[in-house]
């Protein structure tokens, strides 16, 4: 326990020792905010899991994390001794909560990440909040069978998706599709993208090694092309717009979703964003000056806090 762990010179000592790491301050400062478990620490922090339940186990060891089992899950929050007013070193834990509240470039991004993990909650709807603010269970409720159940909508069709990545959104489609060619440039996301496509046994989709700026596919071969979070990955934003549009048969859609606009300049080192988002202003340019026509762009997703709102853009090709 916190009471017997770190009193007397020797737990000073095992305590600062403890909090010498830069890891497991991070750790803290996140779960001060609100309860996580280890997977969605692991998305924050970008440390691996084994690491991330490694420092979990020293905390909470010395007491200053505490664990509980909700379901299938283990959730991990601040321990309420740690934050107790008679606490052992409670001037320690004080000075801390000072330290965390001052704005870094890691914080930031921490921050931004863990607002991502809120997100995903919501659209999972595990919970749905009503207009009375009640907590309501919607059992059986999912974003993922209503876009399944609205693909059966559309007809058979050819569709490009372009900077598949680990071909989560390339399955999705292949579920509706006549046939999806999925496309990216890194080797290791395409062989983890056919591995799951193989798992799944969805066998409609071509896989296609290639920078976007030069699609490995000929001209007028699809009905339909996907940028989903990529053309903020791109060097040359309009080159693949044009690209898009070479491929697409005359009546043909593009579809894609990026990010607004945003000042987290972290994202540059840590994902390999080139673009900072887009302006809606600018994204519909760029979009008439490929040539589409019925250019659509308007917001998908945004919620209070999250450093990232989600676009829609939309265009035919004439």
């Amino acid at each position: 326990m916190y009471m017997t762990t770190v009193t007397g010179p020797a737990g000073r000592a095992s305590l600062l020792r403890l909090l010498g790491d830069e890891t497991r301050l991070r750790l803290l400062r996140v779960l001060a905010q609100e309860p996580l478990n280890v997977t969605e620490l692991t998305a924050i922090l970008g440390v691996a899991q084994s690491g991330v339940s490694r420092h979990l186990g020293l905390l909470r060891d010395a007491g200053l994390v505490a664990e509980q089992r909700a379901g299938t899950f283990t959730w991990y929050r601040l321990s309420p001794d740690a934050e107790r007013a008679d606490a052992p070193h409670s001037s320690l834990w004080a000075w801390l909560r000072g330290e965390f509240a001052l704005p870094s470039a890691e914080a930031r991004a921490d921050d931004a990440r863990l607002a991502e993990v809120r997100r995903v909650r919501h659209e999972n709807f595990a919970h749905h909040r009503g207009d009375d603010e009640r907590r309501q269970l919607v059992p059986g409720r999912s974003w993922a069978a209503w876009a399944r159940a609205l693909g059966l909508l559309l007809p058979p069709m050819d569709v490009a998706d372009l900077g598949c990545g680990e071909g989560y959104l390339t399955i999705e489609t292949a579920l509706w599709a006549r046939r999806v060619f999925a496309v990216d440039r890194s080797k290791e996301s395409l062989a983890r993208a056919r591995a799951l496509a193989a798992r799944r046994k969805v066998r409609n989709i071509v896989w296609k090694r290639g920078a976007l700026e030069r699609v490995p596919l000929g001209d007028a071969s699809v009905d339909l092309v996907l940028l989903s979070q990529s053309l903020h990955h791109a060097e040359t934003p309009a080159a693949v717009l044009a690209e898009a549009r070479r491929i697409l048969r005359r009546g043909g859609r593009l579809l894609l979703l990026d990010l607004r606009k945003h000042d987290e300049a972290w994202v540059k080192s840590a994902l390999g964003d080139r673009w900072l988002g887009f302006t809606d202003g600018a994204l519909k340019e760029l979009l008439t000056g490929a040539g589409f026509a019925d250019v659509t762009v308007r917001v998908g997703a945004k919620r209070s806090g999250d450093p990232f709102t989600v676009l829609i853009g939309a265009g035919t090709n004439r």
